[in-house]
């Protein structure tokens, strides 16, 4: 029954590795991420994956306030043309200290999840070979368990 088992997830695994290594040939197939990636900065992102990482998510996590900034700024203008002028100066200076604030917490959150999520990637794939590639147990003539070696490494060990 774990056999099954382990046979039904391995099949899994399989069958999304395959979807996943499609998703990316497709991706990097694309005429739109052929042209940045032949770009400086494709060039330089190709050549530091962290730093790569770390603008991903410094741009995933920086949307929302550059949103609501953007939205703030436009709604005072219309009250400029009110008759608020200084009202909008004011509020403009807040508003870009407080992005300004906002994002350098975002770029030190950003660096701190994209550490994080490189540290679990390690340390998820080291885990993972370390499961798929274990040998199995087996009974010692002396009673004690032994991991099993490989016929190779049997051979070597009797021509000596």
């Amino acid at each position: 029954m774990a056999k099954e088992e382990t046979l039904s997830v391995s099949k899994d695994l399989q069958e999304l590795q395959r979807k996943l290594s499609l998703l990316i040939e497709s991706i990097q197939k694309n005429s739109k991420v052929v042209a940045f990636m032949e770009s400086p900065v494709g060039q330089y992102l190709d050549r530091h994956p962290f730093a790569a990482l770390t603008l991903l998510v410094f741009v995933a996590v920086s949307a929302v306030p550059v949103g609501f900034f953007l939205l703030v700024v436009v709604l005072t203008s219309l009250a400029a043309f009110v008759g608020v002028i200084l009202l909008e100066g004011l509020v403009i200076c807040v508003g870009g200290l407080s992005l300004l604030c906002v994002l350098c917490g975002l770029g030190f959150v950003s660096l701190v999840m994209s550490g994080t999520i490189t540290v679990s990637y390690m340390v998820v794939s080291s885990l993972v070979n370390y499961w798929f590639s274990s040998r199995p147990v087996t009974q010692n003539s002396n009673g004690g368990c032994q991991l099993a070696t490989k016929s190779a490494d049997l051979q070597g060990l009797s021509q000596e």
